[in-house]
């Protein structure tokens, strides 16, 4: 088996499109054409959006890949390691924490938009 990792990495916010699908797919054969392995990896990180529902949904619509033998990794079961890498980055100098209000940030994304970024 060789290094490569392929991987499909949904947000469970709603039904899979057709772009996801074709991504996935497009994954799942590269991965054992580089003798490689494929990853599902579920990006419920977005707790007020996620639903079980959604992810099921995701889950269904990929068994024709039979990705099943891998299973699903769920990224909220790695927060700890996610917290832990941006702590480093803000020990080191490499991010800083963004103090805007929801509000601020929603009036820089319109502002954004209306100057055509």
């Amino acid at each position: 088996m060789s290094d490569v990792r392929t991987r499909f990495a949904p947000s469970p916010t709603g039904d899979l499109h057709i772009g996801g699908a074709r991504t996935a797919l497009f994954n799942w054969l590269l991965a054992p054409h580089e003798k490689g392995v494929f990853i599902l990896r579920i990006e419920d990180t977005d707790v007020a959006r996620s639903t079980q529902e959604s992810i099921q949904v995701i889950l269904d619509a990929l068994t024709w890949l039979e990705w099943i033998g891998c299973g699903a990794l769920l990224s909220s079961r790695r927060n700890s390691l996610y917290q832990e890498a941006a702590e480093k980055l803000l020990r080191e100098g490499k991010a800083y924490r963004c103090c805007c209000t929801p509000e601020e940030l929603e009036a820089n994304r319109e502002a954004a938009l209306k100057a055509g970024h």
